[in-house]
């Protein structure tokens, strides 16, 4: 059962959530569920999909994830989101060390209503950058819609959860049509934590 109240979808400001190392706050799970609470201290009213046990991306890059997605609206800016955001995996202990690497937990600002940013340009460069460059090289600056969204079963699924019908300003398809879009293979790897 989703938690939250009901929010414009396209107004939402969107967060993937994920967790493979333990925390202060205890195991993933936990983890999750103490972020979630310090973002609806800071954000309001939070509408937030079950969690999901999901295998590391990329594969073999340590233990499995458990995911989530939220949205919410908010008057903040952006980057004033994303600050607040990195503000709270800094209290539970995220690091930076290596790209898609082990981490306690990570937030990942995916979307601000139809906002594209900084400019269509960048979001395409850095949308269509070969994969062996995305593990390399990350953006300096905030990219909005997140540029690998319409690629990540284990953002789309959770995130189907919570906003179905949000439409990518770029490509035009809602969450549930890029998720429905991935392999079924991909899909069947998204398996519900308490399920």
């Amino acid at each position: 059962m989703l938690q939250g109240e009901e929010t414009a979808i396209g107004d939402m400001t969107l967060v993937a959530l994920g967790s493979n190392a333990p925390s202060s706050a205890g195991d993933a799970a936990a983890t999750l569920t103490a972020a979630l609470a310090r973002m609806q201290v800071l954000f309001g009213p939070l509408k937030i999909s079950p969690f999901y046990k999901t295998p590391a991306f990329p594969a073999g890059a340590g233990p499995d994830f458990v995911n989530a997605a939220c949205g919410f609206q908010t008057d903040l800016t952006p980057t004033d989101c994303l600050a607040a955001l990195h503000g709270i995996e800094a209290d539970f202990g995220r690091t930076r060390d290596i790209r898609w690497g082990q981490r306690t937990l990570d937030l990942d600002l995916i979307a601000h209503g139809a906002m594209i940013a900084p400019d269509r340009p960048t979001w395409d460069h850095w949308q269509q950058l070969a994969p062996d460059q995305q593990a390399l090289t990350a953006p300096d600056q905030l990219i909005l819609p997140h540029p690998r969204l319409a690629e990540r079963a284990f953002v789309l699924v959770p995130l189907a959860d919570v906003a179905p019908d949000w439409t990518h300003p770029v490509i035009g398809r809602t969450v549930r049509q890029m998720r429905d879009a991935r392999p079924q293979d991909e899909l069947a790897t998204v398996k519900a934590l308490n399920g």
